[in-house]
């Protein structure tokens, strides 16, 4: 079995379509399960007190955001390169839910910002990219929107993903890049050396689990739904041009 052959839309939306209320039931179990031991379960921070728990919230957000735009771009040099418009649905399915998780991210991080840097907003590298990188899923939006041909949009879109990659980098390793910045280094890291304690480590993997299914569960539905939305789009199309014949 080739994994070419999910390029099909109707086998793409006959084999995840009963996947996806099954991985938002799992996305419920696991985002209940570690928010509520994250946010109840955990005691306040010595030196940041009950503020740390934004972290729940805020690093699976960033992650996402991140990951989202990343995922995007593989599908998006997929439709360039093979041309299956499955994958250029996927990106488009992907773009909205990666907008809630940049702006989740950006108010979490002004209001953990805030109390630990005694402002809501500073011009650090980091934050500064992830902002752009914000902008720049709002474009990718608005373009798919303002042209009416899909396979062109699907390059033009392709083309503004690319680019706009080099700011999901920098939002990813700015922190490294820029030693001087104010943002602080990763909360998970390869590194056990630098990740938070275990009491706040492992509640915030098991949200970041959930996060992540849940990101998985809604672009599955997106992507179904724009593979509909397409087939009825192209059902009137036909219709139409059957009636201006007759």
């Amino acid at each position: 079995m080739s994994i070419w052959e999910y390029a099909n839309p109707k086998k793409f939306t006959d084999t995840f379509s009963p996947w996806a209320p099954r991985l938002l039931g799992l996305a419920a179990i696991l985002l209940v399960t570690g928010l509520g031991w994250g946010f109840f379960l955990t005691p306040d921070a010595q030196n940041f007190g009950s503020t740390v728990k934004i972290i729940y919230i805020h690093v699976p957000a960033a992650f996402l955001a991140i990951n989202a735009w990343i995922m995007m771009l593989v599908t998006s040099l997929v439709w360039l390169v093979r041309r299956h418009h499955v994958s250029a649905l996927a990106a488009r399915a992907a773009a909205p839910v990666g907008v809630v998780m940049t702006v989740i991210a950006l108010v979490s991080g002004a209001i953990w910002g805030q109390p630990m840097w005694g402002t809501w907003w500073v011009w650090d590298p980091r934050l500064t990219s992830f902002l752009v990188l914000f902008l720049f899923y709002l474009g990718y939006l608005a373009l798919w929107e303002a042209i009416a041909d899909p396979d062109v949009a699907a390059d033009l879109t392709s083309a503004v993903c690319i680019v706009g990659s080099v700011f999901a980098l920098l939002s990813r390793y700015a922190v490294n890049f820029w030693s001087q910045g104010l943002h602080q280094g990763a909360s998970l890291s390869l590194d056990r050396r630098e990740n938070v304690a275990d009491v706040y480590w492992l509640p915030l993997v098991v949200a970041m689990a959930g996060f992540v299914v849940l990101f998985v569960a809604l672009v599955l539905l997106r992507t179904v739904t724009e593979i509909r939305l397409r087939r009825i789009a192209a059902l009137r199309a036909r219709a139409e041009r059957a009636g201006a014949a007759a």
